[in-house]
């Protein structure tokens, strides 16, 4: 383990074969701090929910879903009620060409057996090989757009977007939300945009499909999640996060063989 730059550099051990398993139970509420590999990492829990942050984007994953980091890219795992995670690293000079940036995986029942077998247990080098052959082929991509939004560094701005963190539902209009900042909605509206890239409206709708993974990865119903999160109905929140994501919520964390209605 060492530093490099501002976060860690770890290197998993190298095995015989392309692929190295780790497994661990993280505790609720666990995140480990900012790292990165030279290997490729395949991310996954076979129990419960992780998320992992890359710069802005935030991704969840139940188990129904990974995500391929590629080698070198900078990112914080954990999770809010803990999980069983794997930590799949594969050497880059012995892996097909795969993904060039980080891509959410479908898991389906067979790639979670090929997962569980290969990490519980001893298998001949011969018998890595084949197994690892068989999980470069069933790696499918699910086609979405990350969600996630930077913070403002602007301290008016961040008052506001620090509100919002708190309380995703909160309908409060910019300029109401100005008061608290002492700002007025014009030169917030100005600060989020040059800051995030984002108009205000983009960025609050990017914080709220955000908070909305984690419990939508755990099966709380479409309605609840909508309000806990702002929506006045299930509706507006599917289309709010098909017009952003590019799928709806039930396709995002679905199985593959799932019959999922739009």
């Amino acid at each position: 383990m060492s530093l490099n730059g501002q976060d860690l550099l770890l290197a998993a051990d190298t095995g015989p074969t392309a692929m190295v398993f780790g497994a661990g139970v993280l505790p609720a509420g666990y995140w480990f701090d900012e790292h990165r590999h030279p290997q490729h990492q395949i991310a996954w829990a076979g129990r419960g929910v992780i998320g992992i942050d890359i710069d802005a984007n935030h991704w969840v994953l139940p188990p129904t879903r990974a995500l391929w980091i590629p080698g070198g890219i900078a990112h914080r795992t954990g999770t809010t009620a803990g999980a069983d995670m794997r930590g799949i690293f594969v050497e880059p000079d012995r892996c097909p060409a795969l993904f060039a940036r980080p891509t959410l995986l479908s898991v389906s029942p067979l790639l979670r057996e090929l997962f569980d077998h290969m990490t519980s247990r001893q298998l001949t080098d011969d018998g890595r090989t084949r197994a690892e052959a068989m999980v470069f082929d069933l790696l499918e991509p699910v086609e979405v757009i990350p969600i996630g939004a930077p913070l403002p560094t602007d301290p008016r701005a961040r008052v506001v977007a620090e509100v919002l963190l708190e309380d995703p539902a909160d309908d409060r209009t910019l300029a109401e939300l100005g008061h608290h900042a002492a700002a007025s909605s014009r030169t917030l509206a100005r600060a989020f945009r040059a800051e995030t890239g984002m108009t205000f409206a983009q960025w609050r709708t990017q914080i709220r499909l955000a908070a909305s993974l984690t419990p939508l990865a755990d099966g709380v119903p479409v309605t609840r999640i909508a309000a806990r999160v702002g929506y006045r109905s299930a509706s507006a929140y599917v289309a709010a996060f098909r017009r952003a994501v590019g799928t709806s919520p039930g396709q995002y964390f679905a199985r593959q063989e799932d019959n999922v209605s739009p």
